[in-house]
C-alpha cells in the first residue's frame, strides 16, 4: 500500500461515509499470561455509541504515520497459505465477514498465542467493506465501475490499570480513598495489520500491512510469528546502516555542503517516488550518483561497491527512512538546529584560520532565550 493508497482508506473510514461500512467486531482482553479473559463478538451498528466510537478510532489509528516507516507492507512466504498458516486463518476470516465464530476465534487465538507483550492488552478486529470508484480524470465516479474492497482491521490497545487513589464522593461530600482499581482501554494502539492489502484499487490477497506507533521498536513477534513474515530492520536500523556506508566511503571529505547536499537530494527522490506502489530506496547506483553529484571525489566512490556489498548486502534502504527533516549541527557544548528552509542562512567559512559555521543575522525576528533582540 503507498501513500495515495492508505490516505484514500483512511479517508472513508468513518461511520458517515457512504461508500465504507464496518460490520462484525470481535472485541477481547489478554492478560500478561496470554489468558483471553474476555471475548465478544458484536455487529458494529447494535454497539452502544460512545463505546462504538472509541473502537472505531483505534481501528482508524491502525492506518495512521508514513509509510515504510510506521506503515510496512510485508508479503507472505508460501508456508503461509498451508491449513493453519497465517495468511489461510486471515483469508478465512475475512472470507466468513467474521461471522463464523470457529474462523474467527482460531485468529483470535493466534494472535494471542504468537504474540509477545509486555502486559495485559485488548484486541478489537473488524470487518470492513469499502466500495471503490473508477474515477475520471476529475475526479467524477465512472457508473457501474464500483467493486468492494473487503478486509479486516486489527487493532493491539494497551490497558492501563489506574492505581488507588483519592477521589471526591459526591455522595458523602468528602474526599476519600478510591476503593478499586480501573483497567481502562487506551484508545491509541501500539501495533495493528490490515488484511488483504489495498493495492491498485482491490484487494491483495498475497500481502499484508502491519502498522507500529513506535517505528524505532516495532513488536517483531507480530511481523515474524503472528503475521509470519519475514521481519525488516526499523528505519532506525536503515539510519545507522547509511550513516555507516557514508562514514566508510566518504570519510574525510565529509563536511558540512556534503551531508545537506546528500539529504536534499535523497528529499527530492521521495518526491518524485510518493505515489509509487513500492516505497523508493536507495541503492548502490542511485546512491553513487546522489554522491557524485554532490561533489565527492572518484576516488572516494571507487570504494562505494565494496562498502556497499559489505554493509548494506541484500537488504534494502528505503529513500524516505533516510531523509533528515532538519540539519544538526553539534560540538561540544554547542549544538544548532537547522530547518530545511534554514539552510539558505548557515554556511561555513574559514575566519583567521579557524573553520566557522556562520548564520545569517539579517532577518529582523531573532529572538534569544525567548526575548526579541537587536
Amino acid at each position: 500500500m503507498n501513500k495515495k493508497e492508505v490516505s484514500e482508506i483512511k479517508r472513508h473510514f468513518t461511520e458517515e461515509d457512504g461508500f465504507f461500512n464496518i460490520g462484525k467486531v470481535v472485541t477481547a482482553f489478554v492478560d500478561a499470561e496470554k489468558n483471553i479473559k474476555y471475548k465478544a463478538s458484536k455487529n458494529f451498528n447494535i454497539i452502544e455509541e460512545s463505546e462504538a466510537e472509541l473502537i472505531m478510532k483505534s481501528l482508524r489509528k491502525v492506518f495512521s504515520g508514513k509509510v515504510s516507516k510506521n506503515l510496512l507492507e510485508y508479503a507472505f512466504p508460501n508456508p503461509a497459505y498451508a491449513p493453519g498458516g497465517t495468511q489461510n486463518i486471515l483469508y478465512e476470516a475475512t472470507r466468513t465477514k467474521l461471522e463464523d465464530d470457529e474462523k474467527a476465534d482460531a485468529l483470535l487465538e493466534h494472535i494471542t498465542k504468537k504474540m509477545d507483550y509486555l502486559s495485559t492488552y485488548a484486541v478489537f478486529i473488524g470487518y470492513c467493506s469499502y466500495s471503490v470508484f473508477k474515477k475520471t480524470k476529475d475526479g467524477e465516479a465512472l457508473d457501474d465501475s464500483d467493486h468492494n474492497y473487503n478486509f479486516i482491521v486489527t487493532a493491539v490497545c494497551p490497558v492501563e490499570i489506574r492505581i488507588d487513589g483519592l477521589v471526591y464522593d459526591e455522595d458523602e461530600n468528602v474526599i476519600t480513598r478510591k476503593p478499586t482499581n480501573d483497567r481502562v482501554v487506551g484508545e491509541n494502539p501500539t501495533d495493528g495489520f490490515v488484511f488483504p492489502a489495498f493495492s491498485e484499487g482491490g484487494a491483495d490477497v498475497n500481502h499484508v500491512m502491519y502498522y507500529t506507533r513506535k517505528p524505532k521498536a516495532p513488536n517483531i513477534s507480530i511481523i515474524n510469528e503472528v503475521l509470519g513474515c519475514r521481519f525488516i530492520s526499523t528505519y532506525n536500523d536503515e539510519r545507522v546502516t547509511f550513516q555507516s556506508v557514508m562514514n566508510n566511503v566518504v570519510g574525510d571529505e565529509l563536511n558540512f555542503e556534503v551531508v545537506t547536499s546528500v539529504n536534499e537530494k535523497i528529499s527530492e527522490v521521495v518526491a518524485q517516488n510518493q505515489d509509487d506502489t513500492e516505497p523508493p530506496v536507495i541503492d548502490k547506483e542511485r546512491l553513487t550518483r546522489i554522491l557524485s553529484e554532490s561533489g565527492v571525489s572518484d576516488e572516494k566512490l571507487e570504494t562505494l561497491d565494496k562498502v556497499y556489498e559489505n554493509i548494506v548486502g541484500e537488504t534494502v534502504m528505503r529513500a524516505s527512512n533516510l531523509v533528515e527533516n532538519r540539519t544538526v549541527v553539534a560540538v561540544p557544548s554547542v549544538t544548532v538546529n537547522i530547518k530545511k528552509d534554514g539552510l539558505s542562512k548557515v554556511k561555513t567559512q574559514t575566519i583567521d584560520g579557524k573553520r566557522c559555521l556562520i548564520i545569517d543575522l539579517e532577518d529582523p525576528d531573532i529572538v534569544v532565550n525567548g526575548l526579541n533582540v537587536n
